[in-house]
């Protein structure tokens, strides 16, 4: 089902879509091809964080609710990057660095539709030099319900190397509460990458054995996450990427609140998890405010400044050739 989602301060309208089986209730926007709703029909529970309408997505600018992150997820380190033996310099809007594509990245962006039964696929160009990237890029983000979720494949196809560093950036409270701090958590990773003082992750991983970011059995989030930490205290809380062992879909993490887990999956390198440690208080769906740690974002990604590091797996799509990636969000609960 296709309806009007509001207008932008500029006048355009865009448009939101309901998918629905049994067991969940999926609807996106064309504005930065978002997810806005994953509902569990049985228990009502509405699974991300949102707005009635796209006003909210737009007067969030930065803070990328639910939105298609591109062309490079995360920061980039001074805004800098070579390719080919040139040198490119992107948006400075973090700290020094550049962060989430730059000045209106693909959060900002209007993407074309189409619905099928099944799916919603959004569609749109980033033309060449489009935030200092190099190449013509045509990118496709297709959403699919399932049985028990919605799967998201992105793909980049350029006429020129250039970088396609993806993301979901949906943020999840399973418990439709005022705070993440009580759900529980588990990502298989015996790493994660620490953050220098501007957010920017380091190339070299960590064990997180000893530690407040060892999340390898199931975890209450607030039990750590104001811990006597270098770490903690740089993120103010956990904003952080855990590199996934393997190859394909595999489990990246699983979030668990009172009545159902979140299981997110995909075939990226790792996941980032961000707990809303900088959220300001956002008038949100249904008369909530979401403030600080409010909900956690699990970002199925590359290591963010992958390209400026020499031993991390690059987000490079070479001219001619197209890169697909999934990521699949579950709602379990327990049998």
């Amino acid at each position: 089902m296709k309806e009007s989602f509001g207008k932008l301060s500029d006048g355009r309208e865009c448009w939101l879509y309901t998918l629905e089986n049994e067991n969940v209730k999926m609807q996106v926007t064309d504005f930065g091809a978002a997810l806005v709703s994953l509902i569990d029909k049985e228990t009502g529970i509405n699974t991300v964080q949102g707005f009635d309408s796209v006003k909210g997505y737009e007067d969030t600018r930065g803070v990328c609710f639910g939105a298609s992150i591109g062309r490079t997820a995360n920061r980039t380190e001074k805004g800098r990057f070579t390719l080919n033996g040139k040198e490119y310099h992107l948006f400075i809007n973090n700290n020094g660095n550049s962060h989430h594509g730059g000045e209106f990245g693909f959060d900002r962006r209007i993407f074309d539709s189409q619905e099928t039964e099944n799916s919603v696929i959004f569609t749109r160009l980033s033309p060449d030099g489009e935030e200092n990237y190099p190449g013509n890029l045509q990118v496709k983000i297709t959403y699919t319900l399932l049985a028990d979720g919605v799967s998201i494949t992105s793909e980049g196809t350029s006429d020129a190397d250039t970088l396609f560093s993806y993301t979901n950036h949906a943020y999840f409270n399973l418990n439709d509460s005022d705070t993440i701090l009580d759900h529980k958590l588990l990502i298989p990773s015996d790493q994660f990458a620490q953050s220098d003082e501007t957010g920017m992750m380091k190339e070299h991983t960590e064990p997180v054995e000893g530690t407040p970011f060892d999340f390898r059995k199931m975890t209450v989030i607030g039990e750590r996450i104001d811990a006597d930490h270098e770490q903690i205290r740089l993120g103010a809380g956990y904003d952080h990427w855990y590199p996934i062992k393997g190859e394909g879909i595999r489990t990246d993490a699983i979030l668990e609140g009172n009545e159902i887990q979140l299981m997110v999956e995909s075939d990226f390198p790792g996941v980032h998890l961000y707990t809303s440690n900088w959220f300001a208080g956002y008038p949100g769906r249904d008369g909530k405010v979401y403030t600080k740690r409010s909900s956690a974002a699990l970002e199925a990604s590359y290591l963010p400044n992958a390209i400026n590091y020499e031993t991390a797996e690059k987000p490079i799509v070479r001219a001619g050739e197209t890169m697909r990636h999934v990521i699949r969000f579950r709602i379990l609960r327990e049998e």
